[in-house]
């Protein structure tokens, strides 16, 4: 009897060793340091601002008035797998890359809701490791005038595109990297990070239980903020309990500037509405503002200590 036993039992340990085994490969495969780093570099980062045709032009003469830098030239273009049109054009500036989009028919969903675009490397190893880290493919891979798209959707409800070219772009480096301010629920925030850093392959930089609040307009509160790093760019996510005032959570990017002051007086004179007044913390001193037609960013500048 006790040999069956020990037999039984040996043959339940080798079963269950096994699965451990299988458990632990599929878990290699499926690890981001396993995997291909699809990012390029931050220049190649684009924030996507949607505004109307009428404000196109004003919109994107107010962006190089404040920050510097060229754009290539404005066409009409299909730039969904469904029938549509739009306006688009490419802002490069030294502080970080802006797509322009104008369109002139209804917008296909879930377009408009993507808040940055990523260029990636390899498509369809794009969309793998996407999926591998939790993340949803809301728009599968189509051709676009240029090469292909994918809009994903990471844990915590944040949009982005990944876009791949035919041709590789060659854009200059830029003189500061842009962070992407993501905004996610205390119920989400542990889910998003850890998708976002097993597909961007990055780091995290700090995690500040308690921020200074008036970063999100509670300047008698405190939040959680998380601080990260990839070859994509800058990534800040902000965790908080969504009562935020206007207009906290409606910029999608912030610009950090050598001078705040000198830039502030240069995007007023282009027609740059000052939402928030400038601010100062520890890290940073800082500003909410509105462009023409629209889009709402953060800039900043270092705090000199």
């Amino acid at each position: 009897m006790t040999t069956r036993m020990t037999r039984v039992f040996a043959a339940i340990a080798s079963t269950i060793f096994a699965a451990q085994l299988l458990c632990l490969n599929l878990s290699a495969q499926s690890s981001p340091e396993n995997g291909t780093n699809v990012a390029v570099a931050p220049q190649y980062d684009t924030t996507h601002v949607y505004v109307a045709p009428e404000n196109f032009d004003r919109f994107v003469a107010s962006l190089t008035a404040t920050f510097g830098g060229t754009t290539t030239k404005e066409g009409v273009f299909t730039v969904t797998p469904t029938a549509s049109s739009t306006i688009s054009q490419l802002v490069l500036t030294p502080v970080g890359s802006i797509s322009v989009f104008g369109f002139k028919t209804p917008i296909p969903y879930p377009f408009g809701l993507e808040r940055t675009g990523y260029l990636v490397t390899d498509m369809n190893a794009a969309v793998r490791q996407a999926r591998a880290t939790g993340a949803d493919v809301l728009v599968t891979p189509f051709d676009d005038p240029i090469g292909k798209d994918t809009v994903i959707q990471f844990p915590g409800g944040v949009i982005t595109q990944l876009y791949w070219h035919t041709t590789t772009p060659s854009y200059a480096p830029l003189q500061t990297i842009p962070e992407n301010r993501v905004y996610v629920s205390a119920d989400r925030a542990e889910a998003f990070v850890r998708s976002f850093l097993a597909f961007a392959h990055g780091r995290i930089l700090s995690d500040e239980a308690h921020a200074p609040g008036v970063e999100i307009g509670r300047p008698n509160d405190s939040y959680r903020r998380i601080r990260i790093e990839s070859k994509f760019g800058k990534l800040t996510v902000f965790v908080t309990d969504g009562h935020l005032p206007y207009p906290y959570g409606r910029e999608f990017t912030g610009y950090e500037v050598a001078d705040l002051s000198i830039t502030l007086e240069k995007a007023k004179a282009a027609g740059v509405e000052v939402l928030v007044p400038p601010y100062r913390t520890n890290e940073r001193d800082a500003v909410l503002v509105q462009f023409p037609g629209g889009y709402i960013a953060e800039i900043h500048s270092t705090t000199k200590k």
